[in-house]
């Protein structure tokens, strides 16, 4: 299974770390050429790969740590999406009827026409997301929602192994929209840092 992170902000780089931390491989891209990203992926970690965007895209799950704003021109990179896992770790505060009055990840859905779209990550602020999810007596939480119930099992897995507690919202208009922004009110889960106990 081959990973990327598109677009290497704060949340990007934050992301990189987490797989850095446990020695994963995972291609890093953004708008930027490879060399500029270069330094801050070797930084993070020997397993952090700055590559082109056309090299990244071919990851099978990708993700989207883009502005909301940039999933337009984005989308159209690709001539098809099928067989991609995308992430949507992006909130945005767009107007609904910006977005065809969907929640922002059904709409970055059916902009990447094709590919199976996960809510998840985006709840956490760069800082809590790039810090080692692992506590005394338990794991940082991610949130996923996503309308292909198949689609979760895997990142659920991802999140797992980079040593988070995933926990399943289901679809994006019932769960997933505590983790959405709807207008100006963001969510009721986002930015909340929760740890779950192991059992």
């Amino acid at each position: 299974m081959r990973y990327a992170i598109i677009g290497f902000g704060k949340i990007g780089q934050a992301l990189a770390h987490a797989f850095a931390r446990r020695n994963m491989e995972v291609a890093v891209a953004s708008r930027h050429t490879p060399d500029a990203l270069a330094p801050q992926a070797r930084a993070i970690g020997p397993t952090i790969l700055a590559k082109s965007l056309q090299e990244a895209l071919e990851a099978d799950t990708i993700f989207l740590a883009v502005r909301s704003e940039s999933h337009p021109e984005l989308a159209k990179v690709l001539p098809s999406w099928e067989g991609k896992t995308l992430v949507d770790v992006t909130n945005s505060q767009a107007p609904l009827d910006e977005m065809d009055g969907l929640l922002s990840s059904a709409f970055v859905a059916k902009l990447y026409a094709g590919a199976k779209v996960v809510k998840g990550f985006n709840h956490l602020g760069a800082t809590a997301l790039a810090t080692d999810p692992a506590v005394p007596g338990g794991h940082r939480v991610v949130f996923l929602a996503s309308d292909d119930e198949d689609a979760v099992a895997p990142v659920a897995a991802l999140a797992k192994q980079l040593g988070f507690a995933p926990i399943n919202l289901g679809r994006f208009d019932e769960g997933g929209a505590l983790v959405h922004a709807r207008g100006p009110a963001w969510g009721p889960l986002i930015f909340q840092n929760v740890f779950k106990k192991d059992q």
